[in-house]
């Protein structure tokens, strides 16, 4: 029993970018999405993707006709794309639908097609200015949530560990000046220690590598 409940608590496979454009910034990205290597599985995203706007569209549509209708206006647009007789007959169905079933089942529809279906954060290091924690929303069309915390504010990084369920998570925690509580970073996701790890490692050495050498310029 305790097997299966570690088994459910658990976190889903995740894969660790890094990105460097320059000397000065990196950026880690955690995230849940399957990496598509080969032919048939970046054939079946982009499915996946057509398919995702396909529906949304008709529902949008079918909402727009049932509104036209129920209104007694013109539905004549429509004929640009689906000519006469596929315009009356998509009239004849949405008039056919009641409202109190096609309201709810169309923003059920909308909500499944825009639900992103993996998790992504990232954590960009710009040395001499501070860091930005990125949380990427489970909605398509929503912006990540986002925080900047300058150099002169950041006291420390380090790894802790904390009890989830039945199970020890370790995460990645940065000291704010002036805070009480400190910024996890990959708050949802919270990445096994390896990662951690790695993201500490380039973390400090992106922030503090200057601090160090100019020390030891001064020490000589």
């Amino acid at each position: 029993m305790i097997a299966v409940l570690k088994r459910l608590s658990s976190p889903p496979p995740q894969t660790l970018r890094t990105l460097q454009p320059t000397p000065s910034t990196v950026s880690y990205t955690v995230s849940t999405r399957p990496l598509s290597r080969t032919l048939p599985a970046i054939l079946a995203f982009y499915i996946g993707v057509a398919v995702r706007i396909l529906l949304g569209a008709s529902t949008l549509v079918l909402l727009w006709t049932k509104w036209r209708v129920s209104s007694a206006k013109s539905t004549g647009l429509l004929s640009w794309v689906f000519r006469a007789a596929g315009e009356e007959s998509l009239a004849r169905f949405a008039e056919s639908l009641p409202w109190k079933y096609l309201a709810p089942s169309a923003l059920l529809l909308l909500w499944l097609v825009l639900q992103r279906g993996y998790k992504e954060e990232s954590l960009t290091v710009l040395r001499g200015l501070g860091l930005q924690t990125s949380t990427t929303s489970s909605l398509h069309l929503r912006t990540p949530t986002t925080r900047f915390i300058p150099t002169t504010s950041i006291q420390d990084i380090f790894i802790h560990e904390a009890f989830k369920g039945f199970e020890v998570r370790f995460y990645l925690a940065v000291v704010v000046k002036g805070e009480d509580d400190v910024v996890v970073v990959f708050p949802r996701m919270l990445p096994r220690r390896a990662v951690l790890e790695d993201v500490w490692r380039g973390a400090r050495a992106c922030l503090y590598e200057e601090k160090g050498r100019d020390k030891a310029s001064l020490k000589e």
